[in-house]
């Protein structure tokens, strides 16, 4: 490894000469000069003062090394960190393991890079540390670093590897920074991925700017995150790997929703894993990933908690997981969130939006989106990368459903895009929404079980106060008794809160159902659209009478009788150039026909509508309200 920096400090992982381990306490033995060997029997706690190069290391159970205050201990055994485990679940302090090492080790001592999220305080360790001056020698772990080269600007080609807990391979702190083909190995479990304690990439802070173009990121273990976005910098990742592997949770780890201490995906998103490929959080913060592939095991590829301004984006990029679980992309709190020419490949959803302001496009990557991007997002693409990427659409295929919605959030879906799934393609569960499909550009909807869109109660239980912290305890309970009406809900009326879709020139066929039990309409509007399929109020029922951490797959998952509308409203409009074709009994609360638009029966069939009872004429241009029932026969 080639090191030009500014700075003209000794350089991590050649001590002086002179350097010595001191014993600290009762305990008297003779120093070990740089080079040596050194043994710490049980018992005994050593100081290391300095950097300092070993051939052999031995530590005995009850043995300790320690670095001066103020500053932290890495073990390098020929360029990787290892040996370095947490020294209790939920704490953040680590400790070299007792063991024996041999070969070219290194002891580094580094000035200690505390960072803080919420209550805790997490000592990052970090292979390579980068600010506004460039690379901080006296942060990083540079013993850590292989091959390659290094400038206050620019790493090229090299390497990271880690074994040992909590090891961050690059961390950028309001500096401008690019790695260009790194390769980052880290295996052993990571502790926060809100810090990012144990992450391989961390941009931190609102003057950061880091690409990684090139890169090979992987790992595996508990929250040992590949790229992280923090504090308001500015991630670009092009023509890049990331995938990530679960680990093995400490066994006595209790699975939290509080954030300082959760480490592996609340099941009550229908979820199981541990580790999220990537992770957008704080305010402000922008990560875009371009021409790269990003796959997680299970839990979640591109992740976004919280915070405020946020904007994730990926174009022409392949993403998804490798286990049957899992998201491609989930929107939280203020963000944004872009699709444009992708595929993705996902166990359980393409994107689950949580609200309360998220908003989410799926795209074409069209050469006009992808350069308003390129200067909206500050991507610093050139000429001849813009005029490089190939027009796409993007293609989703799920295992489970398409988009589920446990917030409120506005979803486009427009261009080419495909959405393949085995289950609805929404699914919102009890929620505010503004969904809009254009099929202008040939967009299309495949689900296989037949269902567009299902609406239900919100069936995730929550956590539970355990002793003080909110624990993943809670267990659901599916409801024996039929609603009570709402007489102060108006189902033939449209909500601000209401589960809304819009349909713009697309083919559709598969059903549509409420099946809400307290007071929220479906409605749903078609332009120049055809439509074939039940759209109805349901009772809507889980194949299980509850639901807990063991069988989280079943949530989302309900069978539908059709029936009259309690809560529920199913309301139609079909605006100009719409057909439905009814092919099975639908209960509606209100149903708007433009004057050329029209309600149909499969052929060979006939379809007759009743309101309140009373059959009636199906006239375009008329409007219906009331208890409205469609019979094909």
């Amino acid at each position: 490894m080639t090191l030009m920096t500014r700075r003209s400090v000794l350089i991590a992982g050649t001590a002086t000469a002179g350097a010595l381990l001191v014993p600290v306490g009762a305990v008297q033995a003779a120093p070990v000069r740089s080079g040596g060997r050194l043994t710490v029997g049980s018992g005994e706690t050593y100081e290391v003062p300095a950097t300092t190069r070993l051939s052999a290391l031995s530590i005995a159970e009850g043995g300790t090394l320690t670095a001066p205050a103020g500053h932290s201990l890495t073990l390098t055994v020929g360029g990787v960190e290892t040996g370095q485990l947490l020294t209790a679940t939920g704490g953040t302090a680590t400790l070299i393991r007792p063991g024996g090492y041999r070969g070219d080790l290194v002891l580094t001592v580094a000035t200690a890079n505390e960072v803080a999220y919420e209550t805790l305080a997490f000592p990052f360790r970090q292979a390579l540390y980068v600010d506004a001056d460039g690379v901080d020698r006296d942060r990083s772990v540079l013993a850590a670093v292989t091959g390659g080269r290094l400038t206050d600007n620019l790493a090229r080609n090299v390497s990271i590897t880690s074994t040992g807990e909590c090891f961050d391979g690059v961390f950028v702190q309001d500096g401008a920074y690019t790695l260009h083909r790194p390769v980052i190995s880290l295996t052993g479990n990571g502790r926060c991925d809100f810090a990012g304690y144990g992450a391989a990439v961390v941009g931190d802070g609102s003057a950061t700017t880091l690409v990684l173009d090139g890169a090979r990121i992987s790992t595996e273990g508990v929250v040992r995150t590949g790229v992280i976005s923090n504090g308001g910098a500015n991630v670009v990742v092009k023509n890049s790997r990331v995938r990530t592997r679960n680990g093995i949770l400490p066994a006595d780890y209790q699975a939290t929703v509080e954030t300082p201490y959760m480490e592996s995906v609340p099941w009550m998103l229908g979820l199981d894993g541990n580790v999220r490929a990537t992770n957008l959080i704080g305010r402000n913060s922008r990560a875009t990933y371009l021409n790269s592939t990003v796959f997680s095991e299970t839990w979640g590829a591109l992740s976004v908690e919280g915070g405020s301004g946020l904007k994730l984006t990926a174009i022409n990029s392949h993403v998804g997981n490798t286990g049957e679980y899992g998201y491609g992309t989930y929107a939280i709190g203020d963000v944004t969130v872009r699709v444009l020419g992708s595929r993705f490949d996902v166990g359980s959803y393409a994107t689950i939006i949580a609200g309360p302001a998220a908003v989410v496009h799926y795209g074409d990557s069209t050469r006009e989106a992808v350069a308003a991007l390129d200067a909206e997002l500050e991507l610093g693409l050139t000429k001849a990368e813009l005029a490089a990427l190939p027009v796409r659409n993007t293609v989703v295929n799920s295992g489970h459903f398409g988009y589920m919605f446990f917030g409120t959030g506005t979803l486009t879906l427009d261009g080419g895009t495909v959405i393949n799934s085995e289950r609805a393609t929404f699914l919102n569960k009890g929620q505010q929404t503004a969904i809009t499909v254009d099929g202008s550009g040939g967009a299309r909807l495949n689900p296989r079980d037949g269902v567009i869109l299902q609406m239900i109660e919100l069936d995730d239980p929550g956590p539970v106060p355990v002793n003080g912290k909110m624990m993943n305890v809670g267990v659901y309970t599916e409801p024996t008794t039929d609603p009570a009406k709402d007489a102060s809900f108006d189902v033939a009326a449209v909500h601000t809160a209401d589960g809304a879709a819009a349909f713009t020139s697309i083919k559709l066929e598969g059903d549509f159902y409420n099946g809400m039990r307290k007071g929220k309409n479906m409605v749903l509007t078609f332009e120049g659209s055809t439509v074939q399929g039940v759209i109805s109020a349901t009772r809507a029922k889980h194949r299980v009478p509850s639901i807990d951490a063991s069988t989280f797959y079943e949530l989302g998952i309900v069978a539908n009788t059709v029936q009259p509308a309690v809560n529920n409203g199913a309301i139609v409009r079909l605006n100009s150039g719409s057909v439905w074709t009814v092919t099975g009994t639908s209960y509606l609360t209100s149903l708007t026909l433009a004057a050329d638009a029209a309600v149909r029966a499969p052929r060979g069939k006939t379809v007759t509508l009743t309101v309140d009872g009373t059959p009636t004429a199906l006239t375009p241009g008329t409007a219906y309200a009331g208890a409205l029932t469609l019979t094909v026969a």
